[in-house]
């Protein structure tokens, strides 16, 4: 079992929902990137998506496509952003890491020697947001062969035929997309949410984790009802780069973790 698939299982029996994060590799530089991953695990954050910056961020809202933007500028590549995962698998062995990237950045490298790569550097899983089910034969068993997670994406308007391909091919947890459009913090929380978890169960045990548009603890614990997990990512790197060149940067994002943090042991579903 994977350190991803251990600490959802964890938290599971604990019937406490997950956290998980995003932050983009490379901003605001290389060395801080590390430190603010190593920060949110003491944060009692359960898993950490890391952004691997890529040109045409399709997927991502403003926030993160300027993040991304701010990262390649800084210089941050995929080999830098593995040797993120190195230094920060060596200071927190059983943290869950997981890469998000687009596809075109791992066919650039090499499929299979990135998978090979990235799971020598300490990854344990993926997102890799522009591959479709139809496409991902090749990427899925190079993962397998590497004992990578996939996880991928399934959206309110994804159709029944659509969820169970998905189903299929994810392992670690599903990503269930909160709403339609890109990335970006939001008020509030679809109502029909529900009930887009529920058509997800109908196919598969994994966990579900929502993501887009999450920011406050209210939505921790309203989605904490009938979800095994958030993921955050827009508001963090909002907050991450206005406090960037202040010296209680950590501070700042631990402090906010926490607070979301605590909000998944007040939701039950």
């Amino acid at each position: 079992m994977s350190r991803l698939s251990t600490v959802l299982n964890d938290l599971k029996s604990k019937k406490e929902r997950g956290l998980l994060c995003y932050i983009t590799a490379g901003d605001p530089d290389q060395n801080r990137t590390i430190e603010i991953a190593c920060a949110l695990a003491e944060a009692g954050v359960d898993a950490l998506e890391i952004g691997i910056p890529f040109s045409d961020p399709l997927a991502d809202g403003p926030s993160i496509q300027a993040a991304s933007q701010r990262a390649l500028e800084n210089g941050m590549t995929v080999h830098k952003t593995l040797e993120v995962v190195r230094a920060v698998r060596a200071q927190k062995p059983s943290f869950p890491l997981i890469l998000m990237t687009y596809y075109n950045p791992i066919l650039h490298y090499g499929l299979e020697k990135y998978a090979a790569d990235s799971a020598e550097a300490g990854a344990d899983a993926h997102i890799v947001t522009d591959l479709t089910p139809e496409e991902a034969e090749r990427w899925k068993l190079a993962s397998i062969e590497n004992k990578l997670d996939t996880i991928f994406l399934v959206a309110p308007t994804s159709t029944p035929e659509r969820i169970k391909a998905v189903s299929k091919l994810c392992s670690g947890f599903i990503y269930c997309v909160s709403r339609t459009g890109v990335t970006g913090a939001r008020d509030d929380v679809p109502v029909e949410l529900a009930d887009t978890v529920a058509r997800i169960r109908q196919h598969s045990d994994l966990p579900i984790c929502i993501g887009f548009g999450i920011s406050q603890p209210v939505h921790v614990r309203k989605i904490g009802a009938f979800a095994d997990g958030v993921v955050v990512g827009s508001a963090l790197v909002n907050l991450i780069h206005e406090n960037r060149n202040s010296p209680d940067l950590l501070t700042c994002v631990k402090e906010y973790c926490e607070t979301l943090k605590s909000a998944t042991r007040s939701s039950q579903a």
